[in-house]
């Protein structure tokens, strides 16, 4: 059967949830099947296939026994989820938290299908994580959970077969133990097992930067094509790790004024504008966003309400809730974190008229330069930095606007446009690799 001829899914056929599965409390899980079932009136013939993007591949539970520094015995919840792989290999990033969840880990894994396809990379989804808190830990006892971790694991990772990457309280030193330990449980060194490593170990110039890059120009795109002027646009950020100060200083750079700053350790606001160097020099220093010198500190939910242009979700999944969603007065969100936004607050902030740019289109530059990583360390020729900046934001601005091309023709919203791409290119593959046996 061809993609031409086969049947169309029934309209507003509900799936059945896993029976892993809470059905009376899905979690993260539910807000991606809400989006699959959104798009799937877009998807024509192709929705034959939809329910192939409601059920992960492949989940992988895993018990992370590690001695701890006292001399006991600590067991740790592991999960590797690979959702699709129709497409390549599947790829995505571990987080370590204390909070994490196999129905997070499964939506995280399901975004990155999405995201990947969006930017038209050769892969599919994974998503890793390891239930605890790493600030409760020292570096010894955290290489050792890493190590038994990827160990674990190590069954259905692999260059070709699922390529893991830092997500949220893991970064270079994690993907090293990482790559290590599996080098030396297949007897060779294997670079390319994982992403986001050191340079020194066949990591890619510009990565550390790249989520936050892709924040910036998806960002900076949606402003051209609204009609805002970039330079002394005011941006309000949540997050500041990796992603959010990333994005900050590049937006900071080219001119926009950083009004708030929201972290775990507070939230802060200035109406003349945050330097980010100085901001995270102060957290370094302190432990703390807040105290910072020229800014005063506010309350948690009053961050929604602050009075911005541009608003950067870059912390958690289910931030913008329907609960804040109509205090926001920025006319752009741009999502740096991933989920950051649940399905009601997303109707809600159109019918505002907010723009948003969804998570798996803002931060795909992440993915991008790991993307240009794995390849490096195939070919073992290395890029300048400059190079993966231009080929980065050639990537981010071509898919921006082929999006939002996608979004002006069916009258959409742009996550809703993404989904159209995305699961398109994802139901093609399987249509056309057909099923096995």
């Amino acid at each position: 059967m061809t993609t031409t001829d086969q049947p169309t899914a029934q309209s507003g056929a509900r799936h059945e949830i896993p029976s892993y599965l809470d059905p009376n409390n899905i979690g993260p899980y539910e807000i991606y099947l809400e989006q699959v079932d959104r798009v799937t009136p877009y998807l024509g013939k192709l929705a034959y296939w939809v329910e192939t993007l409601k059920r992960p591949k492949r989940i992988l539970v895993v018990d992370v026994p590690v001695h701890l520094d006292d001399g006991t015995v600590a067991h740790f919840e592991g999960y590797r989820v690979q959702h699709n792989t129709s497409r390549g290999p599947a790829k995505g990033g571990v987080r370590y938290h204390q909070d994490v969840t196999l129905s997070e880990v499964m939506a995280l894994s399901a975004w990155m299908t999405i995201k990947n396809a969006a930017v038209n990379l050769p892969y599919g989804g994974g998503k890793g994580g390891i239930r605890l808190d790493p600030r409760k830990y020292s570096q010894g006892e955290l290489e050792r959970v890493t190590r038994r971790y990827t160990t674990e694991i190590g069954l259905i990772i692999g260059p070709e077969k699922d390529i893991p990457a830092p997500d949220v309280n893991t970064g270079p030193q994690t993907m090293a133990w990482m790559m290590d330990t599996y080098s030396m449980n297949v007897g060779r060194t294997a670079t390319g097992v994982v992403t986001g490593k050191p340079v020194s170990l066949g990591g890619s110039l510009g990565r550390a930067d790249a989520t936050g890059r892709g924040v910036f120009v998806t960002g900076a795109e949606a402003m051209s094509k609204l009609g805002m002027p970039l330079e002394g646009a005011r941006i309000a950020v949540q997050g500041f790790g990796n992603v959010g100060e990333a994005a900050a200083r590049i937006f900071h750079q080219h001119g926009a004024k950083i009004v708030a700053i929201q972290d775990v350790t507070g939230t802060v606001y200035s109406a003349a504008g945050i330097d980010p160097g100085k901001a995270l020099a102060h957290l370094k220093q302190t432990g703390r966003i807040t105290g910072l010198e020229g800014t005063e500190e506010v309350q948690k939910d009053e961050f929604w309400s602050v009075d911005c242009d541009v608003l950067i979700p870059a912390a958690l999944e289910k931030q913008i809730t329907l609960q804040n969603a109509d205090k926001i007065k920025a006319k752009l969100v741009v999502e740096g974190a991933n989920g950051p936004t649940i399905p009601a607050a997303d109707d809600l902030l159109a019918q505002k008229g907010v723009t948003v740019v969804p998570d798996v289109l803002a931060n795909a530059g992440g993915v991008s330069v790991s993307y240009f990583e794995w390849v490096q360390d195939f070919s073992s020729f290395f890029w300048t930095e400059d190079e993966i900046n231009a080929r980065l934001d050639r990537i981010m601005r071509e898919a921006f606007q082929s999006l939002w091309d996608v979004k002006e023709k069916h009258g959409v919203t742009l996550r809703t446009a993404v989904y159209i791409v995305a699961c398109t290119r994802v139901l093609e593959a399987r249509a056309l690799r057909g099923l096995y046996p």
